[in-house]
């Protein structure tokens, strides 16, 4: 199955959760944090401006991104787990 996001909303595949610690302990399931970052997989159409236009979407499939904590809705397809967001609600991409 493919999914293809309408408007600017854009589907991030999250990098897993870190599972130790640096000094090398294991963080249990419930404890560790949510990722911020991951990589972009499909991308909308772009959203309309107040003449009908489409405004192009800065990011694309392959990027990587850093995203807020709690932004966009978490769906799941055939198993894997990702995040569907709106384009503002991404901070800055990987280079």
């Amino acid at each position: 199955m493919s999914l293809k996001p309408l408007g600017d909303r854009v589907l991030i595949k999250p990098e897993a959760a870190e599972q130790k610690t640096a000094s090398g302990l294991y963080i249990a399931s419930n404890a560790q944090e949510k990722p911020q970052r991951g990589e972009v997989v499909a991308v909308g159409a772009g959203k309309l401006n107040d003449k009908g236009e489409r405004m192009p979407i800065d990011v694309k499939p392959g990027d990587t991104v850093i995203y807020g904590k709690f932004g966009g809705n978490e769906v799941k397809v055939d198993g894997e787990d990702y995040l569907l967001m709106r384009a503002d609600d991404i901070y800055a991409i990987v280079e």
